[in-house]
């Protein structure tokens, strides 16, 4: 279903205030790695707000999920004080990993394996 004008609205909005609250707390530069905020899906009612983050470098994804689960209510306070003029009602902040980028890389690899391959076939009779 498509998403409507309303949710998009308040999907960049959340995007664009998420991310400086996240510069704010230091959570966006996390030992040596980066965390961003890939997209945002917003309910039809605007009840919910579904937070994807994405990863880069960080060893230990779900410890540093667990810490932003953790630190969601300071989030949800920061974010309902600048948004408050802006929404009626501050919908539930839910967090989730975007492995997106992990799948790119990962297609990446096994595509170049595959041109690997294409470049030196094996010689007829000495597969192993």
């Amino acid at each position: 279903m498509e998403e409507s004008k309303r949710q998009k609205q308040v999907a960049g909005l959340l995007i664009e205030e998420l991310s400086l609250i996240f510069q704010r707390l230091g959570l966006n530069m996390v030992d040596g790695g980066m965390i961003s905020i890939s997209t945002v899906k917003v309910t039809p009612d605007l009840f919910e707000a579904r937070i994807y983050l994405s990863f880069f470098k960080i060893e230990n994804k779900a410890a540093m999920m667990q810490k932003i689960k953790d630190r969601s209510w300071e989030i949800k306070r920061e974010l309902t004080a600048k948004v408050r003029h802006q929404l009626r009602i501050m919908p539930i902040l839910t967090f989730y990993e975007d492995d997106t980028l992990d799948y790119v890389f990962k297609m990446e690899e096994l595509f170049g394996k595959i041109k690997a391959n294409e470049a030196n076939p094996a010689v007829p009779g000495t597969e192993q």
